[in-house]
């Protein structure tokens, strides 16, 4: 069928648009699709945004309920903390009521802000003392209302010192005195804030405390002033009588005596020396324990002051056949700084002891120096012995006060047990040390290490004669030999020693000597005997002979002349200048000695001398003293018969007693200081007084020299000798 054109056109224009329509169906079909995704994209992002904001907001409302707990746990915790502050702030008040000392804060306005009734308590009878006074009207009251004593200080000026005392940089404590009987220390801090903090300690017990121990102290030194009184005073009047009994002891032997007799008047002798030692133990140690001993440290020759030790104590070592040795380093210098007094004390108690304690053997002293520091010479002294020894389990107990080795063996020895007590202190208050070594029945060895200046006295020591280069040594005593012929070799002399005269003689014909040194006291020869053999070898060969005693060479003195004696122990500078007397040589220097031009002969006059004394039995024992001596000798009762004496014919020397009725010897020294002619006589002080107390004052009353009772003759003529003017003859004579 044939279809029309136009429906045909019709069809396709319906078909185009529908198909038009289809299309724009589809468009907005795809539109609506992509409108719905993009919705759905943005409905499930608020979702998602809704769902964060939810789980915020549950964040938030979960923090708000801690938040609500923190709260509620600070409020609970700010209220505990403020309880305890509450608690700490009572406690704190409640410490600072109980505190027995007064405490105070004041703040930058000088306002009192606190005060405990301790501070408070003195202002009772004044209310307005209270919280918010300022200082200044506390320090009025004080001072005008009569609280504090003032003693005769004016109250404004007192004010107004303790203001200025707070206003300082630093405020020192000061003690206030209230009239009640309270004493108190001010004690005031300025804290950083500008607040004051006042500490008012409470010190009258304290006071009454120091006061009582001040109190205790000195009755304690009173007391030890009356036992020091006490035993100088019993010094005193034991000595007095021992003058006496020991002078008139050394008289008596000096006259013809039976064996037994002798023996009488040694044991008196003896005796009466003992007692004085054991007077002079005690007035050392009560001085030491006491703390009054000082040291008076002055150049001295420590060699010489050994061998005036040894001197002194021979007498005793020759009685028991004991030889005395010393042994002096050549090396050491002798010329030092110490208090020789008291070092030639320590000797004696060391040196003393060896000889009691000792019976047969010898005693030894050795002095070496060991080096320098910076005190001086290093020296090392020991004292050797051959005695009984001392055990190990004794050997510090030797040491102790009033104690003495308790054996059996010792104890037939007498003494007070302070020696070596004594001795120790005195070392330590130099500054040494000491020790002990010592075998029970071998002997014992006591040291003594210290460290002394050397000491420019000017004194030359003589040199060994340059012409002997060889020596003969006879002497049959191992250590002294060994001793002698050690220092010949450091003279650079050939020595050759020998211990039997027939030794002697057979080296003295093999090689004549220049020289001879033999001791007199051979175990088995006599040494005359020796000194005879060996000048039928040696005829005018110079010969030293060593012995005990110089009197014991008298009668072989007095036939050789090329003989000379020394007494032992030895020192070396007598053996030098011994050679040199020999030998006719000079002096050291290489100069003959200065001869003495247009000097007037010493007059034939006897010395005047004048002795003050109250004591009958002293001036008697005295008076026998001198008798044999070219004396004249006026005596005086008291220090006003002295004075007297002098003004009616002034003497040549006084010797003056201290302790004297109507006028004692210090006062009659003075006086007859001031008198014409005065100011140069010498004066001799003769006192029973032994503490160097005593001593120096008597020294200050211008004594020219102190002799210490019990006198002894020897000491006597010692000071004759040393004291009598030059232009009077005057010689001691013999014995």
């Amino acid at each position: 069928m044939t279809v029309p054109v136009r429906f045909a056109d019709m069809l396709t224009k319906e078909r185009r648009a529908r198909l038009r329509a289809e299309r724009l169906y589809e468009q907005l079909r795809a539109e609506l699709n992509a409108a719905n995704e993009k919705l759905r994209g943005h409905a499930y992002a608020l979702s998602e945004q809704v769902m964060a904001q939810r789980q915020e907001l549950d964040i938030v409302r979960q923090h708000a309920v801690a938040l609500e707990d923190v709260n509620e746990k600070a409020a609970q915790d700010l209220q505990v903390a403020n309880s305890e502050v509450d608690l700490a702030n009572l406690r704190l008040r409640e410490a600072i009521e109980t505190m027995p000392d007064g405490f105070a804060v004041f703040d930058s306005e000088q306002c009192l802000v606190m005060a405990n009734q301790a501070y408070l308590g003195v202002f009772r009878d004044f209310p307005e003392v209270e919280r918010g006074i300022r200082y200044t009207r506390i320090l009025e009251i004080c001072a005008y209302e009569g609280l504090a004593v003032l003693d005769s200080e004016d109250p404004g000026i007192w004010v107004e010192d303790m203001r200025t005392r707070w206003a300082s940089q630093y405020i020192s404590p000061r003690e206030l005195h209230f009239i009640n009987g309270m004493s108190v220390r001010l004690m005031d801090r300025r804290v950083p804030n500008g607040d004051y903090v006042s500490l008012v300690r409470n010190i009258t017990e304290s006071l009454r405390y120091q006061a009582e121990l001040i109190e205790a102290q000195e009755r304690a030194e009173a007391a030890a002033q009356a036992k020091s009184a006490f035993l100088a005073n019993m010094s005193h009047e034991i000595r007095t009588p021992m003058n006496g009994v020991v002078g008139m002891a050394d008289l008596l032997a000096e006259t013809r005596l039976d064996s037994e007799q002798r023996m009488f008047t040694d044991t008196i002798r003896s005796s009466g020396q003992a007692l004085v030692t054991i007077i002079n133990d005690i007035l050392d140690f009560s001085k030491m324990d006491a703390g009054r001993m000082e040291l008076h440290p002055e150049p001295f020759d420590l060699e010489k002051t050994i061998h005036e030790v040894l001197t002194l104590l021979a007498p005793s070592a020759r009685a028991k056949g004991i030889e005395l040795i010393l042994d002096y380093d050549m090396f050491l210098a002798r010329d030092l700084c110490a208090d020789a007094g008291r070092l030639r004390q320590v000797l004696t108690n060391l040196v003393g002891n060896a000889v009691k304690f000792t019976d047969s053997g010898y005693v030894l002293v050795r002095a070496v120096g060991v080096g320098m520091s910076a005190e001086g010479h290093v020296v090392h002294l020991t004292v050797e012995d051959t005695g009984i020894g001392i055990a190990p389990e004794n050997q510090e107990h030797v040491f102790a006060e009033f104690q003495q080795v308790e054996e059996a063996a010792n104890r037939r020895f007498e003494g007070t047990g302070l020696g070596l007590a004594i001795t120790r202190r005195i070392i330590s208050l130099m500054a040494g040390k000491m020790w002990l070594e010592s075998e029970l029945g071998v002997g014992s060895c006591f040291g003594v290490s210290l460290s002394l200046p050397g000491a420019d006295t000017g004194t030359m020591q003589p040199a060994f004669p340059k012409g002997i280069t060889r020596a003969l040594l006879v002497s049959d005593h191992l250590i002294s030999r060994g001793i002698i012929e050690r220092q010949l070799q450091s003279a650079h002399v050939q020595t050759m020693t020998a211990t039997q005269p027939e030794t002697a003689t057979k080296l003295a014909r093999q090689d004549a000597p220049d020289v001879v040194v033999l001791d007199h006291d051979l175990s088995e020869a006599d040494a005359v005997t020796v000194l005879s053999k060996l000048r039928q070898v040696l005829p005018a060969c110079p010969v030293v002979l060593l012995c005990a005693t110089v009197t014991d060479a008298t009668q072989a003195l007095a036939h050789d002349s090329n003989l000379v004696a020394l007494s032992k122990p030895l020192l070396w500078r007598d053996l030098c200048s011994a050679l040199v007397r020999l030998q006719g040589q000079y002096t050291n220097s290489g100069q003959p000695p200065a001869q003495p031009e247009n000097r007037p002969a010493p007059t034939q006059r006897k010395l005047k001398v004048l002795y003050a004394e109250d004591n009958a039995t002293n001036r008697l024992v005295f008076g026998k003293m001198v008798r044999n001596l070219p004396l004249d000798l006026t005596l005086a009762e008291n220090g006003r018969e002295a004075v007297e004496c002098f003004m009616q014919s002034p003497p040549d020397l006084i010797f003056m007693d201290i302790s004297m009725p109507e006028m004692d010897g210090r006062e009659a020294t003075c006086r007859i200081r001031q008198l014409p002619g005065g100011a140069d006589i010498p004066i001799i002080a003769l006192t029973a007084h032994a503490l160097r107390e005593e001593i120096d004052k008597i020294m200050a009353a211008g004594m020219n020299a102190t002799l210490t009772k019990p006198l002894r003759k020897a000491v006597l003529l010692e000071a004759l000798q040393n004291h009598a003017p030059p232009g009077v003859l005057f010689s001691a004579g013999p014995e």
